[in-house]
């Protein structure tokens, strides 16, 4: 049993923000492009697929930071890093999570496939980006938006204006909060020598987050126009305003756990446009 609670933490089963914040905008495409109602055999494909990549993705990054891990407070207690899983459990962990996504995209065209095979070397490049790059959120960005073309791949849809709109606001959206995230870990960060974008910002965290959020509001709100939605999705957005204000003055004083905070409320700002969505296309169309 300890080792299995070992290896569901190295999944991070024990956090599912990160399934749910890869959830959600894998969930808006599936309702937009199917006008509300996704195939059931689709639907479980790309849940499925949430589920088992951000598990993979976690394992790689595992991999790649064992060695950093242990000096980072908030990841010392990860499983490779206190040893509960030696590297080649964790190797042998990948190649079966890697084997069942495999076996779901399997189900998909072939141009799925072939997709699929860009998200797992964004997946794999992803990790090593904080040690060269002084912007990794970009890169998490569009791992973390990779299942949008995928969507409208999946579905036989070119990947339209709105398509391009959307897989861009959640990119941006994904920058925003895990700068939040990274404002977690930034003095550890500093000391051992790892980029974030809360490094880069400095002190202009605040008002570069805060434009982010109102471009990504404002591409919403076009996203909007251009599906043809109506009032309960607008009211989403303006739902989704007031949590991104909220989230300035979480972070206004750069407190770890306030900034933590900020990260895991956009929780709520995906489910909040989820539901603008499913309700304005149940009610409205």
């Amino acid at each position: 049993m300890t080792k299995i609670n070992a290896y569901s933490k190295l999944m991070r089963f024990d956090k599912p923000i990160g399934i749910f914040l890869l959830l959600w905008p894998t969930l808006w495409p599936l309702w937009l492009v199917n006008k509300g109602i996704p195939g059931l055999k689709m639907f479980l494909i790309f849940i499925l697929g949430v589920v088992v990549m951000r598990s993979a993705g976690c394992v790689i990054n595992d991999i790649v930071d064992k060695d950093i891990d242990p000096s980072v407070e908030r990841t010392k207690s990860r499983p490779l890093a206190n040893q509960s899983v030696s590297i080649g459990e964790a190797y042998f962990l990948l190649l079966i999570l890697l084997s069942i996504a495999l076996a779901l995209v399997l189900q998909l065209n072939l141009s799925s496939f072939f997709w699929a095979l860009g998200g797992l070397l964004i997946t794999v490049i992803y990790p090593f980006c904080k040690r060269f790059f002084s912007a990794p959120q970009l890169i998490l960005g569009f791992a973390f938006s990779w299942s949008i073309p995928m969507v409208y791949v999946a579905n036989n849809l070119a990947l339209s204006a709105e398509a391009s709109l959307l897989w861009l606001s959640v990119g941006l959206w994904v920058v925003m909060y895990d700068t939040f995230y990274a404002l977690v870990d930034k003095e550890d960060d500093l000391k051992i020598g790892i980029n974030s974008t809360a490094i880069l910002f400095g002190e202009r965290v605040g008002f570069i987050t805060f434009l982010l959020q109102s471009f990504v509001v404002l591409l919403w709100v076009l996203i909007g126009l251009l599906y043809e939605l109506n009032f309960i999705f607008f009211s989403s957005l303006i739902i989704v305003t007031f949590l991104f204000v909220r989230q300035q003055q979480l972070i206004r004083d750069r407190d770890p756990d306030q900034c933590l905070k900020a990260f895991l409320e956009n929780n709520y700002v995906g489910l909040v446009v989820f539901l603008g969505v499913f309700l304005d296309l149940l009610f409205i169309k």
